[in-house]
């Protein structure tokens, strides 16, 4: 059973009501956007989180950057977890999170940078708990759906980051171009240096360029983390 919080060296996530709980890979995903929105040459002063969940982008995010922060999620009790997470931190005056279907939801502003981490399973077996299906299958928000939210509401320099199952990123990809989209970075992760791919994290912008591709273990071959992921959530682990 998994526990009702996780612990992290600035802030708590409690989960207990949330579809989704803290994994390692979305704790990944939320340490390396931090990463380069911080290192970015101008100023992230707007964020979106589409499909916030417990919370734990947001607040990753906000560990290392100045932005305010908007979240949005569609399933009720997430976004209660969500708020109350948001409302416990130490950023809660830039964090808001709005209950609704992003599809429908009008946002009062564009984002300079949108962060997601979607609905995985587009067709493949669901779970018997509905809210867990919106959360990892495609119920509530479909990929190509999510494109066209992001096209409506990002500026025009802003930047797209999302984490997928590996197998699903070249039609990712190619569905983004159709929105004026291009990746600009791919950032594909093992499990351990003897595992295949089974995630990538991918950034877009608006701008068509020569994406850089790299490549992340989370554990070596003694299965301890290795030094790039040591190095990306030393700040966010109790234990690093």
């Amino acid at each position: 059973m998994a526990n009702h919080y996780f612990q992290f060296k600035q802030f708590t996530v409690q989960q207990e009501k949330a579809a989704l709980k803290v994994s390692t890979d979305s704790c990944l995903f939320g340490a390396w956007v931090a990463e380069y929105v911080r290192s970015k040459m101008y100023d992230v002063r707007c964020v979106l989180d589409i499909g916030a969940g417990s919370g734990l982008l947001m607040l990753m995010l906000a560990q290392k950057c100045n932005a305010a922060i908007d979240g949005i999620e569609i399933d009720e009790p997430s976004y209660q977890q969500a708020k109350e997470n948001t409302e416990a931190s130490p950023w809660k005056e830039r964090l808001q999170v709005f209950y609704g279907d992003v599809k429908q939801f009008q946002f009062q502003q564009k984002y300079d940078f949108i962060i997601s981490n979607p609905p995985f399973y587009e067709g493949d077996l669901k779970s018997g708990v509905s809210n867990r299906n919106v959360a990892m299958h495609d119920e509530g928000l479909k990929l190509d759906e999510l494109l066209c939210v992001v096209d409506q509401n990002l500026s025009d320099d802003g930047s797209l980051a999302v984490l997928l199952p590996y197998h699903r990123t070249e039609q990712f990809i190619t569905s983004a171009v159709e929105q004026g989209l291009f990746l600009t970075v791919q950032l594909n992760v093992k499990q351990t240096v003897n595992h295949s791919f089974f995630r990538s994290i991918l950034l877009f912008s608006r701008v068509e360029t020569n994406p850089y591709l790299l490549e992340l273990s989370i554990k070596d071959e003694s299965n301890q983390y290795t030094l790039s992921f040591i190095e990306l959530l030393s700040d966010y682990y109790l234990y690093l």
